[in-house]
Parts: structure tokens; sequence; C-alpha cells
């Protein structure tokens, strides 16, 4: 959409010292920045402010998106880890440091997977040293049991062997978001009798894209209508 009346708003590149390098150019995605009279001034605690209160009265909001050659913001994603389920913000930590105490559990990786009312809900993805006897209802229950914030629980727990990490060892969540869009846009596809193939990537204008193959192009206009509730962009072939 468009911005609020008397809300500066733009997207700019942001470099490691959290400080912005230059503006985006049109369709560029970068970070969300905004500044107007809505913007508060900065927290108590000094430390709260590195990154997000920025010079000038700019607020970095954590978003990334592009701006059109209309003037029109697309979010593309979020510059951090936050799962927000409708509206409600969720630190992927509450989750991960509970699963990770489970027996057997050797990486953890919570995500935010698209929802048709919410928005996103969270998954978790599990290493264990034992793919082979390792319980994930149990798993489940071990977390609807230890994870305080009800909205927190995940919807979805799935084993990954191994996890995919980055060259420095880190766990590597774009990949495991892909999968749970992918995952998801199957399911909800399947359950109205819908066989296609899913592809989830990166894409330089829309951040992120799910390209979806039907089996049967009689069923085009079945499909857009069921998953144009979620927030992942996508395209039917």
């Amino acid at each position: 959409g468009l911005r609020f009346p008397y809300q500066q708003m733009k997207t700019v590149l942001i470099d490691q010292e959290g400080k912005v390098d230059r503006d985006c150019k049109v369709n560029e995605i970068g970070h969300v920045i905004i500044k107007g009279p809505n913007v508060f001034p900065g927290y108590t605690d000094p430390v709260k402010n590195e990154g997000v209160i920025l010079e000038d009265g700019w607020i970095n909001t954590g978003d990334l998106g592009r701006q059109d050659e209309d003037g029109y913001f697309w979010l593309t994603g979020r510059a951090k880890d936050i799962i927000i389920r409708g509206g409600h913000n969720i630190d992927p930590a509450i989750i991960e440091e509970v699963l990770i105490k489970f027996p057997g559990v050797e990486l953890v990786a919570a995500v935010g997977q698209p929802d048709a009312h919410a928005g996103e809900v969270p998954a978790a993805y599990v290493q264990v040293a034992e793919p082979q006897v390792m319980d994930v209802k149990t798993l489940h229950e071990f977390a609807k049991q230890n994870i305080s914030e009800r909205a927190a629980i995940p919807v979805h727990i799935e084993v990954v062997d191994p996890m995919p990490v980055t060259p420095v060892g880190k766990i590597f969540k774009p990949a495991l978001r892909h999968r749970a869009i992918e995952r998801v846009y199957l399911e909800t596809l399947k359950t109205a009798g819908i066989t296609a193939k899913v592809s989830v990537h990166a894409d330089e204008i829309k951040g992120t894209l799910a390209e979806i193959k039907l089996a049967d192009r009689s069923q085009k206009i079945s499909a857009q209508e069921l998953l144009v509730s979620f927030t992942v962009p996508f395209e039917l072939s």
C-alpha cells in the first residue's frame, strides 16, 4: 500500500554497523524505515536503540520490502526471525530453548509457516541423534507442556537430517521457511484434490516466490482461490 499522510517511509540498504548505506532503487528490496509524528524518540535504555532508532529520527521497522514505480510499498519478509502470528510477535527462542532440552534433540530451529488466517504460525524443525526412534508426537506434547506462551506452541514439528546450515555452521532458516511453504501449499491443494509440484525460492522482486505446477490446467482457478489468502506470493502454471 501507500504510506499514510504525514508518514515518511522508504526502503534502504543497511550496513553491518546498522547504519543506512543508501536508499534503495525502484523495486529493490531493502529495510523499510519510517519517520513521522508517530515515531517514538527511543528507549530509556540506549542499548535497545541500536539498529532500531536511526539517524535523523528514522526507525527501522524490521520489515523487508520494496517500493514500486507507482510509490506502493510491498512487504517481502522480515529482517529478523520474529514470527508474527495474527499481529502477535513470537520470539523463536521461546520455542527453541524448550525443544533443545528434549532427550536426543541436537539442533532446533523455529520459523513461521504461512497461514491463511493468522498470516503465519510457528513450526519447528529438529535434528536428532537417532531419527528412527524419535517420537514426534511425544516431542509435540513436551512442547505443549513446557512452552509458556500458548501462541508460540508449534503447529508442526518435523525431523530434518541434516539441519541446513551456512558455511560457518549457522542454521540456515530461509531453507526451512521454504520447506514449510512447500508443505503448506501442497497440503492445501491436496485437501482439495489438486495434484501439483511446489518449488519455493528467493526472488529479487517478491522476496520469496512459490512456483506451482499443476497436473491439470483446468484446476488453475480453484488453486488460485485456495492460495490467495496466504501472504507468500505464488505463480501457477
